[in-house]
């Protein structure tokens, strides 16, 4: 009899608006985690044991994800089979019902297999809206963006400033500090910084045509503690005139935040994690082929 435990990886999504974060927080606290859900819900499935998940990417509180991943490892009672892929999908998603999170993808993937070390780059996007004030947002809008500016943004100054995040840099300038920091390299490569007109969530006919919204997109294998909310933050204050880029450069190179009357980092509500990718060698499902019947079968 093949072994009732399995591992997968798992790709979800959540809008991130009323949870503590990403990972998983005490149970005695007021605010939640996206983990502590994914884990209430597995432990409704009757698994042997406590299941824990392995996120592969920390967003903070207010922090949305259009797909994050984690690993899990179910095991079952030696009479029950693993689950399908798509049957753990759609038990999940029952269970996390009415909490705005969603499993998109299970994949079976072998024992050793770790979604934080086997990512081979996370990509976020963070939406920036100019041409008015945070309390004059459409309310679909005002927990998923960030209200920049009532003038418009110098978007040429700006994208020349965000190439000059591209290629392996010190961040150290550009990261908050927290409890890892002093474990944590602040050197990172950068493989994407782009900005891009983007629209509203609400459907084009009802869109305020004085509202531009613009999308500001960063690529890498990793990133430092609030590393793309500080670069947006900059870059958004280049494109007011508060920066110029060869600042961008010199902060850059000497390792120190910008600190200017005005600079903040963007808030979290309007940062999104897009996607994190895997070699496609490391997800090939392990999941086994149901067994052919054979003609002396009865």
């Amino acid at each position: 009899m093949s072994s009732s435990r399995a591992r997968y990886l798992i790709f979800f999504q959540y809008c991130g608006t009323k949870y503590s974060g990403v990972v998983r927080a005490p149970e005695t606290q007021a605010v939640l985690g996206v983990e502590n859900y994914l884990e209430m819900a597995a432990q409704k499935l009757r698994p042997v044991g406590k299941v824990t998940f392995s996120i592969s990417s920390r967003t903070d509180s207010g922090v949305h994800a259009i797909c994050n991943s984690a690993h899990v490892d179910i095991e079952r009672t030696p009479d029950k089979s693993p689950f399908s892929e798509a049957i753990l999908v759609k038990a999940l998603n029952f269970h996390l019902h009415p909490e705005p999170i969603s499993i998109l993808k299970a994949i079976r993937v072998s024992n050793d297999f770790h979604a934080r070390f086997k990512a081979i780059s996370r990509t976020y996007f963070y939406r920036v809206v100019t041409g008015c004030k945070h309390t004059d947002l459409p309310v679909f809008e005002r927990n998923r963006c960030w209200a920049a500016s009532e003038r418009h943004l110098d978007i040429s100054r700006i994208q020349e400033a965000a190439q000059l995040f591209v290629g392996t840099h010190d961040f150290s300038g550009f990261r908050s500090t927290n409890k890892n920091t002093p474990f944590q390299s602040p050197v990172k490569t950068l493989l994407q910084a782009s900005v891009v007109p983007s629209t509203s969530l609400l459907p084009n006919q009802i869109q305020n045509s004085n509202l531009q919204y613009w999308d500001f997109t960063f690529k890498g294998k990793s990133f430092t503690y609030n590393q793309v909310r500080r670069m947006t933050g900059a870059l958004v204050a280049v494109g007011l005139g508060h920066l110029t880029p060869q600042q961008i450069k010199l902060h850059l190179e000497e390792h120190k935040p910008p600190v200017f009357p005005g600079y903040i980092v963007a808030p979290p509500s309007g940062l999104f994690l897009r996607e994190v990718e895997y070699d496609e060698k490391d997800l090939k499902s392990c999941e086994p082929e149901p067994r052919r019947r054979s003609p002396g079968d009865t």
